[in-house]
C-alpha cells in the first residue's frame, strides 16, 4: 500500500489507503468463479420448476372439448407471453447488474462469467422443451381433466374402451330403455291423485258420544278444535299432545247450545264459534272470548232495522282478505257482515228472497278466495251471490233458483283453489260443481250420496284434482265412508271405509297434508301418511304418553309442646288397641245396631206391615173410610151445633155473669136504601159530561 494523498480537515492532516484490485483476486481465481456458478443454479432450478406448472396446467385443460388448432395457438401464446416476462426481467436483471456495489471486477472475470450469456442460453432452451410438450400434447387425443392417471390404470381404461366399442350400443340402449320407463312410471305416480291421499296411518280423537259438528284447523297446522251436540268445544295442541291424545282445554262458550260451525281466522289467532243461539262469538286461541255479537229485536218487523240476528245461528266463515270481519247466515232470513271491533251492531245486512220475492233462509254461506263474491245456499234449492265490489247487497249478482231440490237444504258452500269453480253439498244426496261464468248450468252432478245432517261437508284435494265428502248411513246400514270424486267428471275414484257411524264433517289440510273426519258417535279420525304429510298428528305420535303423577300424602305432624296448658296440650299418639277399647267404653259410640222388629213392635218401632213410621202412616191413610163431609166444611160444622146448645162449654159460661142475654151485631141496611141526598166523599162524584 502507498500513500497517495493527505486529506486535511480541521486542520488534522489523514491518509486514504489504496487496494491493488489485480493481485488480489489473482490469488483467488477459482472460488470467484465455484460462487458465480452457484448464482446460476437456482436460476436453472427455477426455470425446472416453471416448466413444471406448465405442464400440469396444460393437463388440466379441457383437452377433448378445444380444438387442435386452438390449443395449438393457445400453447403458442403461452410461450410467447413466458418468453417476454422471461426477457423482461432478464433486462431489468441486466440493467441492475451493470451498478455494482463496490469496486468493478477485472475485465478477464467479466468475460468469463457473463450472466447474460448464460440465461440467454437458458430461455431458449426452456422454450424447445415447452414446444415439444405442446407438440406431444396435440397428438394426445384422450387429454384427461385433472392430474394424470397412474401407469396401472391406462391399460385396464383400454381394456373398457375396447369393450364399449364392441358391446355398447346395445346395452347403451337397453340401459336407456329401462331408465325411461322408471321414469315415466314415476311420473305416471306423480300426476295421479290418488298416490297423494295419505291413508297409511290412523289416529282417534275422542270428543264424547255425541255427533262431531264442526272441525276447525289453524292456518299452520298446529291446533285442532271441534265441537259436537253436546254443547262443549275441545282444543288440541298437537305439539303439546303426547299418545295419550287428549285435548288441552275443554269449554261451553255457548251454554246449552248446539255448536254448529267453528272457524280459525286467516291469521290463526281468533276462533270463530257458531251455536244453535242467535249471537256469534269471537274466542281467543286459549278459549278466552274475545267478542260477542249482540241479538237484535225480535218484535221488528224490518230486519233491517234490528241491530243483530234475531233467530238461530245455521253458518259462518271468516272474510279470507280482510282480517277483521267475518260472515254470518241465520234463520232470521238474513246474511250480516261483522267488525271484530264493533260488536253492538253489524257491519252490512243482506237479505234472502226466493223466487216470488218471500223471504227464504239461508243454511250455508262462504265467501270467494279472492274475498269479492259472498255466496249464500237456501232452504228453498238456490244458489244466490252478491259482489262486494258494488258496496250494495240490494240486488244479487248471480242467482240460480234451482241449483237443488226445493224444500232441501244445502249444507256446504265450497270455492276451488284456483277460483274457477263452486261445489255445492245439499240435503238431496247430490254434490253440484258449477262455473261461475255459467252458473245457470252445473258443470257435473254426483248422486247417490245420502246426507242426514245440516252442515256435512265437500272439500277439494290440495292439488285441486278431487274433490271428497262425507255419506251418512240410512237404515239397517253400517259403514260411514268418504267418497273421493274426480274433479272433471265427479265419478267416484276412492271409498275410504272410516267408522261405523255416520261422516259428517271434513277437512283436508293442504299445508299438513292430512285429512280429519268428524264422525257421528263422536270420534274425530286423523289420516296421514309419513312419507306424503309434515308435522301435525305425527308430532304426537312418537312422544310416550306421561305417567300419571300420584298424589303425595303428608301425615299430620304431632307438635309436641310439653309446657302447654292442660287445656292445650295434646297427647301423644297411643295404639290401636287402647283407642279401640276406650271407644268401646263410649256408650254413644258403642251403641249396638237395632235388631230386627218382630210383632206389633217396640220402642217408637212398628213392626206390623212395613218397618218404618212413614210405610205405617200411608197404610192408615189408604185404609182409612171417607169423610162424607170433607167436601162440605158448613155441614161439618152445623153438626155439633145441638150439641153445643144443649151443653155449651166454651162460649156461654164466659159471658154468664156480665152478659147473661146474648146480644148480637144487627145487619146494615142496602146500599139501595141509603138517601139519594147523601152526598158521599167527593172523589165519588159523577164528573159532567
Amino acid at each position: 500500500m502507498e500513500e497517495n494523498n493527505k486529506q486535511v480537515k480541521d486542520g488534522v492532516t489523514k491518509k486514504a489507503k489504496v487496494f491493488n484490485f489485480d493481485t488480489l483476486f489473482a490469488s483467488r481465481p477459482t472460488a470467484q468463479a465455484q460462487d458465480n456458478k452457484e448464482e446460476i443454479k437456482p436460476f436453472e432450478d427455477s426455470n425446472e420448476n416453471q416448466m413444471k406448472k406448465n405442464r400440469m396446467i396444460e393437463q388440466r385443460l379441457p383437452g377433448n372439448i378445444m380444438d387442435v388448432s386452438s390449443s395449438k395457438s393457445k400453447s403458442d401464446t403461452t410461450l410467447d407471453t413466458e418468453s417476454t416476462v422471461l426477457k423482461s426481467s432478464i433486462e431489468t436483471d441486466e440493467d441492475s447488474s451493470n451498478d455494482y456495489i463496490g469496486p468493478p471486477l477485472p475485465p478477464s472475470y467479466k468475460t468469463k462469467f457473463d450472466t447474460k450469456a448464460i440465461r440467454t442460453d437458458a430461455l431458449v432452451e426452456n422454450k424447445h422443451q415447452m414446444q415439444d410438450k405442446a407438440d406431444d400434447d396435440e397428438d394426445d387425443d384422450d387429454t384427461s381433466i385433472g392430474p394424470p392417471l397412474p401407469p396401472d390404470f391406462t391399460s385396464l381404461l383400454s381394456q373398457a374402451k375396447q369393450n364399449a366399442e364392441e358391446n355398447g350400443p346395445m346395452r347403451m340402449s337397453q340401459s336407456t330403455r329401462t331408465n325411461e320407463d322408471d321414469e315415466d312410471d314415476e311420473a305416471e305416480e306423480e300426476e295421479n291423485p290418488l298416490n297423494k291421499i295419505p291413508t297409511s296411518h290412523e289416529i282417534v280423537l275422542e270428543h264424547g258420544h255425541k255427533t262431531v259438528s264442526a272441525l276447525a284447523l289453524d292456518p299452520s297446522g298446529a291446533r285442532l278444535v271441534s265441537g259436537s251436540f253436546d254443547f262443549d268445544v275441545k282444543l288440541w295442541d298437537f305439539a303439546g299432545m303426547d299418545a295419550s291424545l287428549k285435548s288441552f282445554r275443554s269449554l261451553r262458550p255457548c251454554e246449552c247450545h248446539q255448536i254448529k260451525g267453528l272457524e280459525y281466522s286467516t291469521t290463526g289467532d281468533t276462533l270463530l264459534v257458531i251455536a244453535g243461539n242467535a249471537q256469534a262469538k269471537i274466542i281467543d286461541r286459549d278459549g278466552f272470548e274475545v267478542m260477542e255479537c249482540v241479538k237484535g229485536d225480535q218484535y221488528l218487523v224490518d230486519q233491517a232495522s234490528t241491530k243483530g240476528h234475531t233467530a238461530s245461528l245455521n253458518s259462518g266463515c271468516w272474510n279470507p282478505k280482510v282480517r277483521e270481519e267475518f260472515l254470518t247466515c241465520a234463520n232470521d232470513c238474513t246474511l250480516r257482515l261483522w267488525d271484530v271491533n264493533k260488536a253492538l251492531k253489524h257491519k252490512n245486512i243482506i237479505k234472502t228472497k226466493s223466487t216470488g220475492g218471500r223471504k227464504t233462509i239461508p243454511t250455508a254461506c262462504t265467501y270467494g278466495n279472492d274475498g269479492r263474491y259472498i255466496v249464500a245456499g237456501c232452504n228453498d234449492g238456490s244458489i244466490q251471490l252478491w259482489d262486494s265490489n258494488k258496496h250494495s247487497f240490494v240486488n244479487v249478482a248471480m242467482q240460480n233458483k234451482s241449483a237443488h231440490m226445493n224444500g232441501s237444504d244445502i249444507s256446504c258452500l265450497r270455492f276451488s283453489y284456483d277460483s274457477r269453480t263452486l261445489a255445492s253439498r245439499g240435503r238431496d244426496d247430490t254434490l253440484k260443481l258449477w262455473d261461475l261464468r255459467n252458473f245457470q248450468k252445473p258443470l257435473n252432478t254426483a248422486g247417490n250420496l245420502p246426507n242426514s245432517f245440516p252442515m256435512t261437508d265437500c272439500v277439494f284435494s290440495p292439488d285441486d284434482k278431487l274433490l271428497a265428502t262425507g255419506v251418512s248411513l240410512q237404515r239397517n246400514e253400517t259403514g260411514g265412508k268418504i267418497v273421493f270424486l274426480d274433479r272433471e267428471s265427479l265419478s267416484v275414484v276412492k271409498e275410504m271405509h272410516v267408522s261405523e257411524s255416520s261422516t259428517v264433517r271434513f277437512l283436508w289440510h293442504p299445508k299438513l297434508n292430512q285429512m280429519v273426519v268428524g264422525c257421528g258417535d263422536g270420534q274425530i279420525k286423523l289420516y296421514y301418511d309419513p312419507d306424503k304429510s309434515r308435522r301435525g298428528a305425527m308430532l304426537c305420535i312418537v312422544k310416550k304418553e306421561r305417567k300419571i303423577k300420584q298424589a303425595e300424602i303428608v301425615a299430620a305432624q304431632n307438635i309436641i309442646t310439653p309446657y302447654a296448658l292442660p287445656m292445650f296440650r295434646q297427647g301423644r299418639p297411643t295404639s290401636t288397641r287402647k283407642f279401640e277399647e276406650r271407644v268401646r267404653k263410649d256408650p254413644v259410640k258403642s251403641h249396638r245396631p237395632d235388631l230386627p222388629v218382630s210383632g206389633p213392635g217396640t220402642g217408637g218401632r212398628v213392626g206390623a206391615k212395613g218397618a218404618t213410621l212413614s210405610q205405617y202412616v200411608a197404610q192408615q191413610i189408604a185404609s182409612r173410610k171417607a169423610d162424607p163431609y170433607e167436601k162440605d166444611p158448613r155441614a161439618a160444622i152445623l153438626r155439633h151445633a145441638k150439641e153445643a146448645e144443649e151443653n155449651p162449654y166454651w162460649i156461654n159460661p164466659a159471658y154468664k155473669n156480665s152478659q147473661p142475654n146474648p146480644v148480637f151485631m144487627q145487619p146494615e141496611e142496602d146500599d139501595s136504601k141509603k138517601d139519594d141526598d147523601d152526598p158521599g166523599p167527593i172523589w165519588k162524584k159523577k164528573k159532567l159530561q
